[in-house]
């Protein structure tokens, strides 16, 4: 079995340690390399090719959001997870359109890091509970306030599961062979659910998906 490659990156040398002690204990998992700033990150991606990277949010020289968004441009099949203290939806969307795939708070890391990095490997998206239940709340309280109901069930059946496939991750092309339809379809039942819900962007998909425990 050939283990997950992992780069850690990461400006304080503790967290770092701790992060590469934890995901050595697992025989599928191996870290490849460590970077202390964003512009070094960018760097090792680039020359050691991991399948996984870690990315502290909030890295020197280059901020962890630009990092991921030029390492994501030059290799768009690695899985890049963010580790952050903040749970609030703009970090989300930020770090989306950058390009990651999973975002964990670090006060969370510990239990869900594992989890993580196998799930951004297969290429589906992972995110901290503590970041699920909050979204969840954030936006059942902004439908309160706004006297709306959720627009879910107005999707038809086929709506929902094209908007599930492209909250995992998956692209149109994808979509249309796991549903058996074309390509065109797919991209019509995007933009009518994207107008059903209100979304504008493969990230506001994902976060929308995650308010509907539709993924993890």
């Amino acid at each position: 079995m050939t283990p997950i490659r992992v780069l850690i990156c990461d400006d304080h040398g503790v967290v770092r340690k701790g992060l590469r002690l934890q995901l050595e204990q697992h025989e599928d998992i191996e870290v490849v390399g460590e970077a202390s700033d964003g512009r070094v990150a960018v760097q090792l991606a680039e020359t050691l090719r991991p399948d996984v990277i870690l990315m502290d949010i909030g890295m020197p020289n280059l901020n962890g959001v630009e990092a991921t968004s030029q390492i994501a441009k030059s290799n768009p099949d690695v899985g890049i997870v963010i580790l952050s203290m903040y749970s609030d939806e703009e970090y989300l969307l930020r770090v989306l359109n950058a390009g990651a795939l999973g975002y964990l708070m670090k006060e969370c890391a510990e239990a869900d890091l594992d989890r993580a990095v196998r799930a951004v490997a297969q290429g589906k998206s992972f995110f901290s509970p503590a970041i699920q239940a909050a979204l969840r709340e954030d936006y059942i309280r902004q439908l309160r306030q706004k006297g709306l109901t959720d627009s879910y069930d107005l999707l038809t059946g086929r709506e929902k599961e094209v908007l599930q496939l492209l909250a995992e991750g998956k692209v149109n092309k994808e979509v249309a062979s796991a549903l058996n339809c074309s390509v065109n379809t797919v991209a019509t039942h995007r933009m009518h659910l994207m107008q059903k819900l209100d979304l504008h962007s493969s990230a506001e998909i994902v976060l929308y998906a995650m308010r509907k425990r539709l993924i993890s």
